[in-house]
């Protein structure tokens, strides 16, 4: 059975600052978030950033972006359904989908909204 990482691991091993030959500390420009209502609790963000060291920092901005939606709207829990990123140049973009719901949904890759937007403002990462 394969298990899915805790979102505060996931969030700290994508955006701990590292240090890249030749380019300095990590420091990423997030460019904007986009929410569109799909269906009821389907949700799709789309997220736009530059400096991104890999697809992973794009999905935890689309992450950060979904649990705050799902605060707003007055739910506690977000699940993954898929996230797709793009790069042209140092532009990276992320379209994701999540579910959001008031009880923790079924799966491995669920998030706890409150416990998720405390971690992404601790380690710089704009949500909403």
């Amino acid at each position: 059975m394969v298990r899915a990482l805790p979102l505060t691991l996931l969030l700290t091993a994508a955006c701990a600052p590292a240090e890249a030959p030749g380019r300095g500390a990590y420091a990423p420009v997030y460019g904007g978030i986009q929410t569109i209502l799909l269906d009821g609790d389907l949700v799709n963000f789309r997220v736009q950033m530059e400096g991104a060291r890999n697809k992973e920092d794009v999905a935890v901005y689309a992450r950060c972006a979904a649990a705050q939606y799902a605060l707003i709207r007055g739910f506690g829990f977000a699940r993954h359904v898929r996230t797709n990123v793009a790069r042209a140049g140092d532009i990276w973009r992320g379209d994701a989908v999540y579910v959001i719901s008031a009880a923790l949904p079924e799966g491995l890759k669920t998030i706890d909204a409150e416990v998720a937007v405390r971690d992404c403002g601790e380690l710089g990462i704009p949500t909403i």
